[in-house]
């Protein structure tokens, strides 16, 4: 079995596991895989009730690691996510007592509901995989992924995220309410009970391990990767924005487009890899001007527009398993 190809099969195997604790919502569980793959961060925006707590808690519960969650609340402190170093008066010394950011899939959940100090514990965990205590660092276990969840109406109580803090997040996802049929499903299923099933393990970390090598691996020929340039430079020459996407951004949108095609079994990226996750990897980096906003104008919207109105290249087969 070739790379992609084995990666496709991790990917199917987590993908009908969730399916038994989430009805529907395919495309947003193939995008939370593509960060998985991608060593990416998730930021899950949607009403209450939706299902984002479930979708994140099936992720890690298909996988044989460690999960951490984090009720954020106003009077969360640092220390409370990162951990605190404890005097051990027998031992005559301080013992470091980790905090719940040291698991492999941390949900962070209501992330605006804590104070930008709490917020911001998690900046060097999402960038770096460490966390720094009384100048100490230290090593975040492997895989670390991080999904925060937020309710994007509700304004009294929280904190908006800085932009510095979005940058961290690799794809934010929208889980959608369900259709007739698939609330349907979901009604048949939960009668009689409350809560989604006992989820099996169907991967561990070192298969996850060898997936992302694989994933990184994963060819982008020139003609896509300026088709990417492009699409990056016209978020910054666009007059509707105010700021367009930034170098990380450009990262970003490499590495999950790598990721998805690894997840349809290819070795080498095509353009419909990078319009399937350029909206998601690319809204909440870009900030749209006053004017534009008072229209009613969003991100996404602007970022479609944008891939509409590029010429997407036609890469050739000889191209395409090279950059």
């Amino acid at each position: 079995m070739s790379a992609p190809d084995a990666v496709a099969a991790l990917a199917a195997a987590l993908r009908a596991n969730i399916a038994r604790a989430m009805v529907g919502r395919t495309e947003t569980v193939d995008l939370l895989l593509v960060a998985l793959l991608a060593r990416g961060h998730v930021l899950l925006e949607d009403l209450p009730g939706t299902g984002k707590t479930t979708l994140c808690r099936a992720l890690a519960a298909s996988l044989h690691c460690r999960f951490g969650r984090i009720q954020f609340t106003p009077d969360l402190m640092p220390a409370d996510v990162l951990g605190v170093n404890v005097y051990d008066a027998r031992q005559q010394r301080f013992e470091f007592k980790p905090g719940p950011v040291f698991a492999n899939i941390v949900l962070a959940d209501e992330i605006n509901r804590a104070t930008p100090r709490a917020q911001s514990a998690l900046l060097e965990a999402m960038q770096e995989a460490q966390v720094s205590v009384d100048g100490v660092t230290i090593a975040l276990p492997e895989p670390f992924m991080v999904v925060a969840t937020q309710n994007p109406l509700e304004m009294e109580g929280t904190f908006a995220l800085p932009e510095a803090q979005l940058d961290r997040f690799m794809l934010r996802l929208s889980v959608g309410l369900p259709g007739r049929d698939e609330e349907a499903a979901l009604l048949d299923r939960y009668r009689g009970r409350h809560t989604p099933p006992r989820l099996e393990p169907v991967a561990d970390a070192a298969a996850l391990q060898v997936a992302r090598e694989a994933v990184d691996r994963v060819a982008v020929a020139a003609p896509v990767r300026d088709y990417m340039l492009d699409l990056i430079a016209a978020t910054r020459a666009d007059e509707r924005l105010r700021l367009g996407a930034s170098p990380r951004a450009a990262l970003a949108l490499q590495a999950a487009s790598q990721a998805r095609a690894a997840l349809s079994g290819r070795g080498f990226v095509i353009p419909d890899d990078v319009k399937a996750v350029a909206a998601a990897v690319l809204a909440h980096r870009v900030i749209v001007d006053t004017a534009a906003s008072l229209r009613g104008i969003e991100p996404a919207r602007v970022v479609r527009d944008i891939l509409a109105a590029l010429t997407v290249p036609i890469v050739p087969a000889a191209a395409a398993g090279g950059g």
